[in-house]
Protein backbone atom coordinates (compact mmCIF):
# COMPACT_ATOMS: atom_id res chain seq x y z
CA UNK A 1 0.00 0.00 0.00
CA UNK A 2 2.97 2.56 0.45
CA UNK A 3 3.98 2.08 -2.77
CA UNK A 4 0.78 2.41 -4.26
CA UNK A 5 0.36 5.52 -2.86
CA UNK A 6 3.22 6.85 -4.43
CA UNK A 7 2.16 6.88 -7.66
CA UNK A 8 0.62 10.01 -9.16
CA UNK A 9 -0.95 9.91 -12.63
CA UNK A 10 -1.36 12.76 -15.15
CA UNK A 11 0.61 15.37 -16.60
CA UNK A 12 3.69 16.89 -14.83
CA UNK A 13 3.68 21.43 -14.75
CA UNK A 14 5.95 22.85 -16.52
CA UNK A 15 5.95 26.67 -17.37
CA UNK A 16 4.25 27.37 -20.90
CA UNK A 17 7.09 29.81 -23.08
CA UNK A 18 5.37 33.71 -23.72
CA UNK A 19 6.54 35.98 -26.33
CA UNK A 20 9.36 37.80 -24.27
CA UNK A 21 11.38 40.54 -26.43
CA UNK A 22 14.82 41.13 -25.77
CA UNK A 23 14.20 44.69 -25.77
CA UNK A 24 11.94 47.26 -25.15
CA UNK A 25 10.86 49.01 -28.30
CA UNK A 26 10.41 52.79 -26.64
CA UNK A 27 14.12 54.40 -25.34
CA UNK A 28 13.68 55.91 -22.39
CA UNK A 29 13.81 59.63 -21.63
CA UNK A 30 17.00 61.24 -22.49
CA UNK A 31 19.77 60.49 -19.43
CA UNK A 32 17.78 57.07 -18.02
CA UNK A 33 19.55 54.28 -18.36
CA UNK A 34 18.73 49.90 -18.52
CA UNK A 35 19.16 48.73 -14.48
CA UNK A 36 20.97 45.50 -14.69
CA UNK A 37 19.82 42.22 -12.92
CA UNK A 38 19.38 43.27 -9.04
CA UNK A 39 20.92 47.25 -9.98
CA UNK A 40 18.77 49.95 -8.97
CA UNK A 41 15.55 48.08 -8.86
CA UNK A 42 12.47 49.73 -6.77
CA UNK A 43 12.05 47.56 -3.68
CA UNK A 44 9.40 47.80 -1.31
CA UNK A 45 7.98 51.37 -0.68
CA UNK A 46 8.14 52.28 -4.58
CA UNK A 47 6.91 56.05 -3.78
CA UNK A 48 9.81 56.64 -1.76
CA UNK A 49 11.30 57.75 -5.35
CA UNK A 50 9.17 60.98 -5.46
CA UNK A 51 10.64 62.45 -2.00
CA UNK A 52 7.56 63.72 -0.97
CA UNK A 53 6.92 62.97 2.33
CA UNK A 54 3.17 63.90 2.07
CA UNK A 55 2.38 60.93 -0.47
CA UNK A 56 4.46 58.84 1.62
CA UNK A 57 2.16 59.28 4.71
CA UNK A 58 -0.63 59.09 2.28
CA UNK A 59 0.30 55.49 1.01
CA UNK A 60 1.25 53.84 4.26
CA UNK A 61 -2.58 54.05 5.06
CA UNK A 62 -3.63 52.02 1.86
CA UNK A 63 -2.26 48.53 3.22
CA UNK A 64 -4.05 48.96 6.49
CA UNK A 65 -7.02 50.45 5.92
CA UNK A 66 -8.38 50.18 2.00
CA UNK A 67 -11.11 48.38 2.15
CA UNK A 68 -10.86 46.22 -0.54
CA UNK A 69 -7.16 45.71 0.13
CA UNK A 70 -8.20 44.44 3.27
CA UNK A 71 -10.83 41.96 1.50
CA UNK A 72 -7.98 40.75 -0.96
CA UNK A 73 -6.13 39.33 2.67
CA UNK A 74 -9.41 37.75 3.74
CA UNK A 75 -9.54 35.85 0.34
CA UNK A 76 -5.87 34.81 1.22
CA UNK A 77 -6.80 33.42 4.06
CA UNK A 78 -9.65 31.79 2.51
CA UNK A 79 -7.83 29.72 0.22
CA UNK A 80 -4.77 28.83 2.85
CA UNK A 81 -7.65 27.41 4.54
CA UNK A 82 -8.67 25.37 1.67
CA UNK A 83 -5.34 23.66 1.55
CA UNK A 84 -5.82 22.34 5.34
CA UNK A 85 -8.79 20.94 4.11
CA UNK A 86 -7.87 19.21 1.46
CA UNK A 87 -4.82 17.97 3.07
CA UNK A 88 -7.51 16.38 5.84
CA UNK A 89 -8.43 14.15 2.79
CA UNK A 90 -4.68 11.97 3.66
CA UNK A 91 -5.84 10.68 6.73
CA UNK A 92 -8.40 8.39 8.26
CA UNK A 93 -11.98 9.72 9.48
CA UNK A 94 -12.74 8.62 12.10
CA UNK A 95 -16.18 8.82 14.32
CA UNK A 96 -17.40 7.56 17.76
CA UNK A 97 -20.69 7.53 19.15
CA UNK A 98 -22.98 6.12 22.38
CA UNK A 99 -26.56 5.30 22.74
CA UNK A 100 -28.86 4.26 25.67
CA UNK A 101 -32.13 3.33 25.36
CA UNK A 102 -35.23 2.35 27.81
CA UNK A 103 -38.16 0.52 26.30
CA UNK A 104 -40.98 -1.36 28.74
CA UNK A 105 -43.09 -3.97 27.72
CA UNK A 106 -45.96 -5.40 29.07
CA UNK A 107 -46.18 -9.02 30.37
CA UNK A 108 -49.47 -10.96 28.64
CA UNK A 109 -50.51 -13.72 31.51
CA UNK A 110 -53.60 -16.15 29.91
CA UNK A 111 -54.96 -13.26 27.69
CA UNK A 112 -54.28 -10.99 30.23
CA UNK A 113 -52.14 -7.83 30.60
CA UNK A 114 -49.78 -8.04 33.83
CA UNK A 115 -46.93 -5.58 34.72
CA UNK A 116 -44.28 -5.78 32.52
CA UNK A 117 -40.59 -5.40 32.88
CA UNK A 118 -38.39 -2.38 31.91
CA UNK A 119 -35.24 -2.61 29.88
CA UNK A 120 -32.41 -0.46 29.49
CA UNK A 121 -29.55 -0.86 26.96
CA UNK A 122 -26.15 0.82 26.16
CA UNK A 123 -23.97 0.91 22.76
CA UNK A 124 -20.92 2.53 22.08
CA UNK A 125 -19.58 2.27 18.69
CA UNK A 126 -16.60 3.69 16.94
CA UNK A 127 -15.68 3.92 12.92
CA UNK A 128 -12.35 4.58 11.13
CA UNK A 129 -12.48 4.69 7.28
CA UNK A 130 -9.44 5.58 4.80
CA UNK A 131 -9.49 6.20 1.40
CA UNK A 132 -5.70 5.55 -0.27
CA UNK A 133 -4.42 7.86 -2.51
CA UNK A 134 -3.46 5.18 -5.27
CA UNK A 135 -3.45 7.42 -8.02
CA UNK A 136 -2.18 11.01 -6.60
CA UNK A 137 -6.20 12.62 -6.77
CA UNK A 138 -5.90 14.21 -3.39
CA UNK A 139 -2.00 15.09 -3.47
CA UNK A 140 -2.95 16.35 -6.82
CA UNK A 141 -5.37 18.52 -5.07
CA UNK A 142 -3.33 20.13 -2.30
CA UNK A 143 -0.92 21.12 -4.95
CA UNK A 144 -3.53 22.56 -6.53
CA UNK A 145 -4.70 24.64 -3.33
CA UNK A 146 -1.14 25.56 -2.63
CA UNK A 147 -0.89 26.65 -6.61
CA UNK A 148 -4.04 28.81 -5.51
CA UNK A 149 -2.77 30.13 -2.38
CA UNK A 150 0.42 31.90 -4.46
CA UNK A 151 -2.14 32.65 -6.97
CA UNK A 152 -4.51 34.19 -4.17
CA UNK A 153 -1.63 36.27 -2.82
CA UNK A 154 -0.33 37.39 -6.04
CA UNK A 155 -3.63 39.01 -6.72
CA UNK A 156 -3.54 40.46 -3.32
CA UNK A 157 0.04 42.11 -3.97
CA UNK A 158 -1.67 42.81 -7.27
CA UNK A 159 -4.82 45.12 -5.28
CA UNK A 160 -2.39 46.71 -2.81
CA UNK A 161 -0.13 47.83 -6.08
CA UNK A 162 -3.55 49.10 -7.99
CA UNK A 163 -4.93 50.85 -5.16
CA UNK A 164 -1.21 52.72 -4.29
CA UNK A 165 -0.80 53.38 -7.64
CA UNK A 166 -4.21 54.98 -7.81
CA UNK A 167 -3.49 56.88 -4.94
CA UNK A 168 -0.01 58.33 -6.42
CA UNK A 169 -1.91 59.31 -9.61
CA UNK A 170 -5.25 61.01 -7.71
CA UNK A 171 -1.87 62.83 -5.55
CA UNK A 172 -0.87 63.86 -8.48
CA UNK A 173 -4.30 65.01 -9.95
CA UNK A 174 -5.00 67.13 -7.25
CA UNK A 175 -1.97 69.38 -7.03
CA UNK A 176 -2.28 69.67 -10.97
CA UNK A 177 -5.83 71.45 -9.55
CA UNK A 178 -3.88 72.86 -6.98
CA UNK A 179 -1.37 74.78 -9.91
CA UNK A 180 -4.14 75.27 -12.17
CA UNK A 181 -6.12 77.04 -9.32
CA UNK A 182 -2.85 78.75 -8.31
CA UNK A 183 -2.73 80.08 -12.59
CA UNK A 184 -6.33 81.12 -12.30
CA UNK A 185 -5.32 83.23 -9.08
CA UNK A 186 -2.44 84.91 -10.65
CA UNK A 187 -4.26 85.65 -14.22
CA UNK A 188 -7.31 87.17 -12.53
CA UNK A 189 -5.16 89.49 -10.72
CA UNK A 190 -3.90 90.31 -14.02
CA UNK A 191 -6.87 90.53 -15.52
CA UNK A 192 -7.89 92.93 -13.04
CA UNK A 193 -4.94 95.23 -13.87
CA UNK A 194 -5.76 95.66 -17.32
CA UNK A 195 -9.18 96.15 -16.44
CA UNK A 196 -8.00 98.93 -14.29
CA UNK A 197 -5.75 100.29 -17.17
CA UNK A 198 -8.02 99.76 -19.45
CA UNK A 199 -11.13 101.77 -17.46
CA UNK A 200 -8.10 104.53 -16.81
CA UNK A 201 -7.52 105.26 -20.29
CA UNK A 202 -11.29 105.24 -21.22
CA UNK A 203 -11.63 108.22 -18.75
CA UNK A 204 -8.60 109.63 -20.72
CA UNK A 205 -10.42 109.41 -24.07
CA UNK A 206 -7.85 106.84 -25.57
CA UNK A 207 -9.94 103.94 -25.23
CA UNK A 208 -13.63 103.02 -25.55
CA UNK A 209 -16.28 101.25 -23.95
CA UNK A 210 -16.00 97.88 -25.83
CA UNK A 211 -12.18 97.75 -24.63
CA UNK A 212 -13.21 97.63 -20.85
CA UNK A 213 -16.24 95.48 -21.52
CA UNK A 214 -13.96 93.01 -23.34
CA UNK A 215 -11.13 93.44 -20.15
CA UNK A 216 -14.59 93.13 -17.95
CA UNK A 217 -15.09 89.59 -19.99
CA UNK A 218 -11.65 88.14 -19.65
CA UNK A 219 -11.81 88.76 -16.19
CA UNK A 220 -14.64 87.12 -15.19
CA UNK A 221 -14.31 83.84 -17.63
CA UNK A 222 -10.59 83.12 -15.58
CA UNK A 223 -13.18 84.34 -12.16
CA UNK A 224 -15.35 81.17 -13.03
CA UNK A 225 -12.87 78.77 -14.70
CA UNK A 226 -11.02 79.28 -11.25
CA UNK A 227 -14.52 78.46 -9.56
CA UNK A 228 -15.24 75.59 -11.37
CA UNK A 229 -11.58 74.10 -10.71
CA UNK A 230 -13.23 73.60 -6.89
CA UNK A 231 -15.56 71.20 -8.51
CA UNK A 232 -12.20 68.75 -9.94
CA UNK A 233 -10.39 69.10 -6.93
CA UNK A 234 -12.89 68.62 -3.97
CA UNK A 235 -13.87 64.82 -5.84
CA UNK A 236 -10.25 64.01 -6.18
CA UNK A 237 -9.93 64.69 -2.32
CA UNK A 238 -12.72 62.32 -1.76
CA UNK A 239 -11.40 59.91 -4.09
CA UNK A 240 -8.03 59.68 -2.20
CA UNK A 241 -10.22 59.68 0.91
CA UNK A 242 -11.45 56.51 0.16
CA UNK A 243 -8.46 54.86 -1.04
CA UNK A 244 -7.33 55.46 2.37
CA UNK A 245 -10.29 54.08 3.88
CA UNK A 246 -11.43 57.32 5.81
CA UNK A 247 -15.16 59.20 4.89
CA UNK A 248 -14.04 62.10 2.80
CA UNK A 249 -15.77 64.88 5.43
CA UNK A 250 -12.56 64.06 7.80
CA UNK A 251 -10.12 64.01 5.26
CA UNK A 252 -8.24 67.50 3.41
CA UNK A 253 -5.22 68.04 1.62
CA UNK A 254 -3.72 70.98 1.88
CA UNK A 255 -3.10 73.24 -1.44
CA UNK A 256 0.20 72.83 -3.49
CA UNK A 257 1.93 72.93 -6.67
CA UNK A 258 3.92 70.70 -8.09
CA UNK A 259 6.99 71.79 -9.26
CA UNK A 260 10.72 69.79 -10.70
CA UNK A 261 10.11 66.45 -12.58
CA UNK A 262 9.55 62.89 -12.22
CA UNK A 263 12.65 60.72 -10.99
CA UNK A 264 14.35 58.06 -13.13
CA UNK A 265 12.60 54.83 -12.83
CA UNK A 266 15.20 51.80 -13.32
CA UNK A 267 12.83 49.31 -15.80
CA UNK A 268 15.52 46.61 -15.61
CA UNK A 269 15.28 44.20 -18.90
CA UNK A 270 12.24 42.61 -20.43
CA UNK A 271 13.06 39.18 -19.48
CA UNK A 272 12.54 40.22 -15.47
CA UNK A 273 9.62 41.75 -16.27
CA UNK A 274 7.31 38.46 -15.79
CA UNK A 275 9.15 37.87 -11.93
CA UNK A 276 8.06 41.67 -11.34
CA UNK A 277 4.19 41.78 -12.04
CA UNK A 278 2.29 40.50 -9.47
CA UNK A 279 -0.50 39.79 -12.03
CA UNK A 280 1.50 37.68 -14.14
CA UNK A 281 2.73 35.65 -11.08
CA UNK A 282 -1.28 34.94 -10.81
CA UNK A 283 -1.93 33.80 -14.07
CA UNK A 284 1.42 31.80 -13.40
CA UNK A 285 -0.17 29.63 -10.44
CA UNK A 286 -3.99 29.93 -12.06
CA UNK A 287 -2.19 27.66 -14.78
CA UNK A 288 -0.50 25.48 -12.45
CA UNK A 289 -3.40 24.91 -10.75
CA UNK A 290 -5.73 24.28 -13.92
CA UNK A 291 -3.10 21.51 -14.80
CA UNK A 292 -3.54 19.77 -11.08
CA UNK A 293 -7.15 19.63 -11.77
CA UNK A 294 -6.38 17.54 -15.36
CA UNK A 295 -4.52 15.08 -13.14
CA UNK A 296 -7.23 14.79 -10.87
CA UNK A 297 -9.75 14.15 -13.53
CA UNK A 298 -7.40 11.93 -15.36
CA UNK A 299 -7.15 9.57 -11.89
CA UNK A 300 -10.84 8.82 -12.34
CA UNK A 301 -10.03 6.35 -14.62
CA UNK A 302 -8.63 4.17 -11.92
CA UNK A 303 -10.30 1.97 -9.27
CA UNK A 304 -10.69 3.47 -5.83
CA UNK A 305 -9.92 1.55 -2.71
CA UNK A 306 -11.57 2.45 0.22
CA UNK A 307 -10.61 0.47 4.32
CA UNK A 308 -12.49 0.50 6.93
CA UNK A 309 -13.22 -0.46 10.17
CA UNK A 310 -15.76 -0.13 13.67
CA UNK A 311 -15.74 -1.55 16.84
CA UNK A 312 -17.65 -1.14 20.10
CA UNK A 313 -19.72 -2.79 22.58
CA UNK A 314 -23.66 -3.84 22.95
CA UNK A 315 -23.25 -4.82 26.52
CA UNK A 316 -26.15 -6.62 28.37
CA UNK A 317 -27.81 -4.50 31.69
CA UNK A 318 -26.21 -6.71 33.81
CA UNK A 319 -22.38 -5.84 32.78
CA UNK A 320 -22.44 -2.80 30.49
CA UNK A 321 -18.27 -3.61 29.77
CA UNK A 322 -18.48 -7.49 29.53
CA UNK A 323 -15.69 -8.43 26.61
CA UNK A 324 -18.15 -11.18 25.38
CA UNK A 325 -20.46 -7.85 24.23
CA UNK A 326 -18.18 -6.50 21.52
CA UNK A 327 -18.37 -6.23 18.25
CA UNK A 328 -16.67 -4.88 15.34
CA UNK A 329 -15.79 -5.04 11.24
CA UNK A 330 -13.10 -5.01 9.31
CA UNK A 331 -13.35 -3.99 5.33
CA UNK A 332 -12.17 -2.92 2.07
CA UNK A 333 -13.99 -1.83 -1.07
CA UNK A 334 -12.30 -1.44 -4.16
CA UNK A 335 -14.62 0.40 -6.75
CA UNK A 336 -14.46 1.17 -10.58
CA UNK A 337 -16.93 2.84 -13.26
CA UNK A 338 -17.10 0.34 -15.53
CA UNK A 339 -19.42 2.57 -17.80
CA UNK A 340 -20.38 6.01 -18.09
CA UNK A 341 -21.38 6.79 -21.25
CA UNK A 342 -18.39 8.84 -22.06
CA UNK A 343 -18.47 11.39 -18.97
CA UNK A 344 -14.98 10.72 -17.96
CA UNK A 345 -13.57 11.21 -21.40
CA UNK A 346 -15.54 14.31 -21.07
CA UNK A 347 -14.81 15.75 -17.89
CA UNK A 348 -10.86 15.25 -18.79
CA UNK A 349 -11.38 16.99 -21.90
CA UNK A 350 -13.12 19.83 -20.30
CA UNK A 351 -10.23 20.18 -17.74
CA UNK A 352 -7.84 20.27 -20.72
CA UNK A 353 -9.78 22.72 -22.24
CA UNK A 354 -9.82 24.94 -18.98
CA UNK A 355 -6.03 24.40 -18.61
CA UNK A 356 -5.63 25.93 -22.25
CA UNK A 357 -7.74 29.25 -21.34
CA UNK A 358 -5.63 29.58 -18.76
CA UNK A 359 -2.21 29.48 -20.98
CA UNK A 360 -4.16 32.07 -23.29
CA UNK A 361 -4.82 34.24 -20.48
CA UNK A 362 -1.67 34.31 -18.88
CA UNK A 363 0.12 35.42 -22.66
CA UNK A 364 -1.98 37.67 -23.14
CA UNK A 365 -1.45 39.21 -19.35
CA UNK A 366 2.15 39.35 -20.34
CA UNK A 367 1.77 40.80 -23.10
CA UNK A 368 -0.49 43.31 -21.73
CA UNK A 369 2.45 44.02 -19.22
CA UNK A 370 4.73 44.98 -22.35
CA UNK A 371 1.98 47.06 -23.74
CA UNK A 372 2.21 48.82 -20.14
CA UNK A 373 5.77 49.06 -20.05
CA UNK A 374 5.82 50.53 -23.65
CA UNK A 375 2.79 52.99 -23.20
CA UNK A 376 4.49 54.75 -20.03
CA UNK A 377 8.20 54.86 -21.47
CA UNK A 378 6.78 56.27 -24.48
CA UNK A 379 4.57 58.45 -22.26
CA UNK A 380 7.78 59.89 -20.75
CA UNK A 381 10.15 60.07 -23.38
CA UNK A 382 7.62 62.25 -25.43
CA UNK A 383 6.29 64.33 -22.85
CA UNK A 384 10.21 65.48 -21.44
CA UNK A 385 10.63 66.36 -24.99
CA UNK A 386 7.46 68.28 -24.85
CA UNK A 387 8.29 70.12 -21.84
CA UNK A 388 11.07 71.96 -23.47
CA UNK A 389 8.81 72.68 -26.40
CA UNK A 390 6.16 73.77 -23.57
CA UNK A 391 8.95 75.87 -22.10
CA UNK A 392 9.98 77.97 -25.32
CA UNK A 393 5.66 78.18 -25.64
CA UNK A 394 5.26 79.96 -22.04
CA UNK A 395 8.82 82.26 -22.79
CA UNK A 396 7.20 83.47 -26.26
CA UNK A 397 4.02 84.01 -25.38
CA UNK A 398 4.71 86.10 -21.94
CA UNK A 399 7.22 88.21 -24.25
CA UNK A 400 4.30 88.63 -26.70
CA UNK A 401 2.23 89.96 -24.22
CA UNK A 402 4.22 92.36 -22.55
CA UNK A 403 5.23 93.80 -26.41
CA UNK A 404 1.40 93.87 -26.85
CA UNK A 405 0.67 95.67 -23.77
CA UNK A 406 3.39 98.45 -24.11
CA UNK A 407 1.79 98.78 -27.67
CA UNK A 408 -1.68 99.03 -26.59
CA UNK A 409 -0.36 101.54 -23.84
CA UNK A 410 1.52 103.60 -26.78
CA UNK A 411 -2.11 103.39 -28.85
CA UNK A 412 -0.73 101.77 -32.05
CA UNK A 413 -2.91 98.53 -31.28
CA UNK A 414 -6.67 98.00 -29.78
CA UNK A 415 -7.46 95.73 -26.75
CA UNK A 416 -8.50 92.95 -29.09
CA UNK A 417 -4.91 92.30 -29.69
CA UNK A 418 -4.05 92.55 -26.02
CA UNK A 419 -6.85 89.48 -25.38
CA UNK A 420 -5.49 87.21 -28.12
CA UNK A 421 -1.60 87.77 -26.79
CA UNK A 422 -3.65 87.28 -23.09
CA UNK A 423 -5.15 83.92 -24.13
CA UNK A 424 -1.95 82.88 -25.67
CA UNK A 425 0.23 83.10 -22.97
CA UNK A 426 -2.60 81.77 -20.43
CA UNK A 427 -2.54 78.95 -22.55
CA UNK A 428 0.83 78.37 -22.50
CA UNK A 429 1.27 78.31 -18.89
CA UNK A 430 -1.91 76.03 -18.42
CA UNK A 431 -0.61 73.61 -20.84
CA UNK A 432 2.85 73.94 -18.89
CA UNK A 433 0.65 72.94 -15.03
CA UNK A 434 -1.25 69.95 -16.72
CA UNK A 435 2.27 68.91 -18.89
CA UNK A 436 4.00 68.40 -15.35
CA UNK A 437 0.89 66.42 -13.64
CA UNK A 438 0.65 64.11 -16.55
CA UNK A 439 4.67 63.38 -16.40
CA UNK A 440 4.20 62.87 -13.09
CA UNK A 441 0.75 60.52 -13.54
CA UNK A 442 2.79 58.85 -16.38
CA UNK A 443 6.42 57.74 -14.36
CA UNK A 444 3.71 56.27 -11.45
CA UNK A 445 1.79 54.30 -14.13
CA UNK A 446 5.68 53.13 -15.27
CA UNK A 447 6.30 51.51 -11.70
CA UNK A 448 2.80 49.96 -12.05
CA UNK A 449 3.41 47.99 -15.04
CA UNK A 450 7.02 47.06 -13.62
CA UNK A 451 5.33 45.85 -10.69
CA UNK A 452 5.92 48.59 -7.51
CA UNK A 453 9.40 46.62 -6.90
CA UNK A 454 7.51 43.15 -6.38
CA UNK A 455 9.24 39.77 -7.50
CA UNK A 456 7.95 36.59 -7.52
CA UNK A 457 10.44 35.44 -5.35
CA UNK A 458 7.86 36.79 -2.32
CA UNK A 459 5.16 34.33 -3.17
CA UNK A 460 4.97 31.51 -0.08
CA UNK A 461 6.32 29.14 -0.65
CA UNK A 462 4.31 25.64 -1.17
CA UNK A 463 6.03 24.09 1.59
CA UNK A 464 5.57 26.62 3.93
CA UNK A 465 1.84 26.94 2.66
CA UNK A 466 1.53 23.50 3.86
CA UNK A 467 3.10 23.51 6.74
CA UNK A 468 1.19 26.45 7.81
CA UNK A 469 -1.98 24.71 6.59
Amino acid sequence: MLILTGCVVGPKYERPSAPVPEAFKEPPPAGWKVAQPNEGQIRGKWWEVFNDPDLNALEEQVSISNQNVLAAEQQYREAKDLIRIARANLYPTATAGASTTMSHQPLLVGGQAETGSRITSYETIGDLSWTADIWGSIRRGIRQDVALAQASEAQLENARLSYQTALASDYYALHGIDGDIDLLKRTAEQYQDYLTLTTNRMRSGVASGSDVAQAETQLETAKVALVDEGVARTQTEHAIAVLIGKPPAEFSIPAKVLHGAPPEIPYGMPSALLERRPDVAANERQMAAALEQVGITQASFYPNLTLSASGGFEPLITNPLSWATRLFSLGASLTETVYDAGKRRATVDQAKAAYEATVANYRQTVLSAFQSVEDNLSALRVLADEDQEQDRYVTAAEKALSLTTLQYKAGTVDYLTVITSQTAAFTAEKGAVDLLTRRMQSAVLLIQALGGGWDASQLPKPETLRASS
